[in-house]
Parts: structure tokens; C-alpha cells; sequence
């Protein structure tokens, strides 16, 4: 864990807005803050470590210092990945706020068992409640339902879908495209979704050491075809920006998604920006 490389800017932005729908922040990686226009502020996989140099190398600034996040209702893990689950990362928000973790079963195996968060951060065993493929949570004014995800590198993915008066809000953790989209994009009106991308580059083996052709993300065809399936109206592209070897240019997606019915448009974000419902 690193210090932030920007201070105290972006927690203190999030607790100063006052959205008329919902905002959205986008942390980089695969993580977003989300508060509500009562007030209510949910964290999606915030991850504020540099990776495991040389073989994963973080290629954007950790944004903030998770103590110094003063305001959190809930913080949620999609999978048990590092970049997902993350005690220097996540416990400190948890130990600050008092906020609950909703996670699968084997991200709360490594915060629980892995990790030992209660044992090396000042959390409570209450705090950590575990979620599967068809439960609702009820944060705030979040309704928060809990779907399927396709990422065949993890043992137990989920993606999340927050409702909200104004609006429906996706993010499907490090997904790639599946049949199983069809019936979601039935079920639910997705206002705005997010879709892991990135390039299929060469990372070192974790055994041996050598380079090895590596796709952890979406390619620019298969995201714009979970995202089609799913009927995302304004779809936003995340991951693309943090592995050294991984990166992508998520403005080429344009001419991916142009002749699709969805997505409608494309919202690009880089770390730090906000985007409203």
C-alpha cells in the first residue's frame, strides 16, 4: 500500500456533492463510489494498492488514502481477485465508517480467513455479510440485487445492479460476455453500465516467471457484445487503464458499438471523474 498520490481532493468531493440523481466516481481499476441524492455513498470494489511489481505494475495514481474516507453506507466486492478484495485497501473504510461488506463467499474467505481483517484492523466480524446470485440489499435509497458474472478466472463471481429512483446502475466486475446476459438485459432497464476492457497482453506466470498471453478483460468485441446483450444505454468502460501490459484505448469502442442498438453511447471516464445518473 502506497500513500495517495492526491491527498484528501476526492473523498472530500464526494462528501461535498449534492446530486440530483446519483453520482458516480470512477477510482480506477474496476473501482467506483456511488452516492445517492439523499445522501447515500456505496463503494464498489475500491482498490488503492500498486499491484505485485514486476509482474502486475500499476499504471495509474492511487487516488486517496482509504482512512481518510469519513462517509461510507456499504462497500461491495465483486470477486475474491486482489484488485477486488483488498484488506489494506477496503478494511480501513470498513474500520473508519462502520460500513458493512457485502461480498461472495470466497472474497469474505479472503478477507476473513486469508487476510484476517477483524484480527489486523479495527472491524467487526458483524460487518462482513456474505451475498449470492439472487439476493436484494437494501442500502439507503439503493436497492441492490445481486447477479450473475462470467469471469472464468475467478472461483465465485457477481455483478451488481443498483436501482435507484432516478435510475439503474450496472457493474459487472471483470465479466466477459455470456448467454445468461439476455435475460438480465430482460429483467432490468440499465441506465448506465460497466464493463471491464483491456488488451490481451503478456504477464509473467506466477510460477515460472515467463511472460504468457494473457486476456483477464474484454476485448473491444466482446465487451460491446455483453454490453448489447445486456442493453446498456450508456456504457462505461473500466480496467482498461491499470495493468502495464493490459492497457487499452477505450475510445475505439466507438467504432465497435456503432452499428448495435445497444449501447447507445459511450461514457468514457478516466480516475477521478464523475459521472451522474
Amino acid at each position: 500500500m502506497t500513500r495517495s498520490d492526491w491527498g484528501e481532493w476526492l473523498p472530500r468531493a464526494v462528501e461535498s456533492a449534492d446530486p440530483d440523481t446519483v453520482a458516480i466516481w470512477y477510482l480506477g481499476c474496476n473501482g467506483f463510489v456511488l452516492k445517492g441524492s439523499d445522501g447515500t455513498t456505496v463503494a464498489i470494489d475500491p482498490y488503492l494498492g500498486t499491484g505485485d511489481p514486476p509482474r502486475t505494475i500499476r499504471m495509474i495514481p492511487v487516488p486517496f488514502d482509504p482512512a481518510d474516507v469519513d462517509e461510507m453506507d456499504a462497500v461491495f466486492a465483486t470477486h475474491e481477485h486482489t484488485d477486488h478484495t483488498h484488506g489494506p485497501s477496503q478494511a480501513p473504510i470498513l474500520a473508519g465508517t462502520g460500513a458493512p461488506f457485502y461480498a461472495p463467499d470466497d472474497s469474505l474467505a479472503v478477507a476473513l480467513e486469508e487476510e484476517a481483517w477483524p484480527a489486523n484492523y479495527d472491524v467487526d466480524d458483524e460487518q462482513f455479510v456474505e451475498v449470492a446470485e439472487g439476493d436484494a440489499v437494501e442500502v439507503g435509497e439503493f436497492t441492490v440485487h445481486v447477479e450473475f458474472s462470467h469471469d472464468p478466472d475467478s472461483t465465485h463471481p457477481v455483478s451488481y445492479v443498483f436501482e435507484h429512483d432516478s435510475g439503474t446502475f450496472f457493474h459487472g466486475g471483470d465479466t466477459k460476455p455470456h448467454a445468461e446476459f439476455d435475460a438480465l438485459g430482460d429483467q432490468y432497464d440499465i441506465d448506465l453500465g460497466v464493463l471491464a476492457f483491456g488488451a490481451v497482453g503478456n504477464i509473467d506466470d506466477k510460477e515460472t516467471g515467463e511472460p504468457k498471453r494473457t486476456r483477464w478483460y474484454s476485448t473491444e468485441n466482446g465487451i460491446v457484445e455483453a454490453a448489447s446483450a445486456l442493453r446498456i444505454d450508456r456504457l462505461l468502460p473500466s480496467h482498461w487503464d491499470m495493468w502495464k501490459g493490459l492497457t487499452a484505448d477505450p475510445k475505439v469502442l466507438h467504432h465497435h458499438a456503432r452499428s448495435y442498438a445497444y449501447p447507445r453511447s459511450l461514457e468514457i471516464a478516466e480516475i477521478g471523474d464523475r459521472v451522474d445518473l
